[in-house]
């Protein structure tokens, strides 16, 4: 389902950032965890397609994500690939449950009203659903980003500090609804975080560190 090797990235300043290969099949889940610095954040958008990697290989659904044209990859992303990310970027002059819709949009996809009110509820802001999202606390926020990210029942899931304005029951509630999420429609979820709190959930854990990184 996921594939990367020899994956690459160098940044203008000459800073090379090199990750560990890895491959994940649907239905599984997979933390990789790492402080600041050692890019995190670079993998989730090499993997997503927003990055193009130096050197290296990605491939999503046997499809290489380095070969496509813009074009292609926008849809493959809007089609296949939900990502949380950690700063949400919203439609500002359009409710909360709106936002989630347009995923559906994006993506060339009937809007189902249902789907996403349910999405909301789940994630414990169903009643948040015709606020703006300047109306939200920054927590509130960070589940309407993973309510969008997971309305199209991706292949892949992709979340960039999921937890990181939670405490410690709301950031296990919102794991939860991940993982539970990604097992029914058989997806993999990856999730991307310096929170330890979130190790005990689960079975993969990928650690990257200053190793990686050369100049």
């Amino acid at each position: 389902m996921v594939k990367t090797q020899q994956l690459t990235f160098r940044y203008p300043n000459g800073t090379k950032l090199q990750f560990p290969d890895m491959e994940l099949h649907g239905g599984d889940h997979a933390l990789i965890l790492g402080e600041s610095g050692v890019g995190k954040t670079t993998l989730l958008q090499l993997i997503s397609g927003l990055r193009q990697p130096t050197s290296g290989k990605i491939e999503v659904k046997s499809t290489d994500l380095t070969t496509l044209s813009k074009g292609r990859l926008d849809t493959l992303r809007g089609r296949q690939i939900g990502i949380v990310f950690q700063t949400p970027h919203f439609i500002q002059s359009v409710s909360a449950i709106k936002n989630v819709l347009a995923a559906a949009w994006l993506a060339g996809k009937k809007q189902k009203t249902e789907r996403a009110q349910n999405l909301l509820d789940k994630l414990g802001i169903g009643d948040k659903a015709d606020k703006l999202p300047q109306q939200l606390s920054q927590g509130e926020q960070q589940r309407l980003s993973i309510a969008r990210a997971l309305y199209n029942k991706p292949s892949l899931i992709l979340a960039d500090e999921p937890t990181s304005a939670l405490d410690d029951s709301s950031a296990a509630d919102v794991v939860a609804l991940l993982k539970q999420e990604a097992q029914d429609i058989n997806a993999v979820l990856l999730i991307i975080t310096h929170d330890n709190r979130l190790k005990p959930h689960f079975d993969q854990t990928i650690t990257l560190d200053k190793a990686v990184v050369q100049v």
